[in-house]
């Protein structure tokens, strides 16, 4: 009998994306599972000790000039659009899946798997240990305050901050 097994080491090579452009940098201990379902354009920073959790059957993409701070969790499982030039801080989460109640008789982890993707508009912020939850899309240019945990959609230009996230303000011209 087995005693253990493992989704691999989180270890990659650039080879191994499914896209991977030009001028993207990758801190010492960012670990990448199922990099070839992973698409990541030019100029991307990914901090060090991030995990870019990649899924056998949904995409991760990350546009263009975008930077992800250092811890940062994304997880793609329903699918991750992050549109270009968006800042993400250090120690966010992303989800895009979570589990179904199974009744109180069974521990949640039996629930089945619910996925839902996430879209992070063109030119956000995501604040620093935020929480991004499954389903959600955060409109342009949306600012998510630093430890929000966002639970339904952001419109554009949108200030919010609260555990749930509710509007604080629109940002102006």
């Amino acid at each position: 009998m087995k005693r253990f097994s493992t989704h691999g080491t989180g270890a990659f090579e650039p080879t191994q994306f499914a896209a991977l452009g030009e001028g993207v940098v990758f801190e010492p201990s960012v670990l990448v599972f199922h990099p070839e379902n992973i698409r990541i354009a030019d100029n991307v920073y990914v901090g060090h000790s991030s995990i870019l959790k990649g899924y056998h059957n949904h995409l991760m993409e990350i546009a263009s000039d975008c930077w992800l701070g250092q811890f940062c969790f994304l997880h793609s499982a329903g699918g991750l659009v992050i549109e270009q030039g968006v800042g993400i801080g250090p120690r966010v989460t992303i989800l895009t899946s979570q589990h179904q109640d199974p009744g109180k008789q069974r521990p949640m982890m039996e629930g089945p798997l619910e996925f839902g993707p996430v879209w992070i508009g063109r030119g956000c912020d995501l604040g620093a240990s935020s929480t991004i939850l499954p389903g959600v899309t955060i409109g342009q240019g949306a600012v998510v305050a630093a430890g929000a945990v966002v639970t339904r959609d952001v419109p554009d230009y949108a200030v919010v901050a609260g555990v749930p996230a509710k509007i604080m303000r629109y940002r102006q011209p």
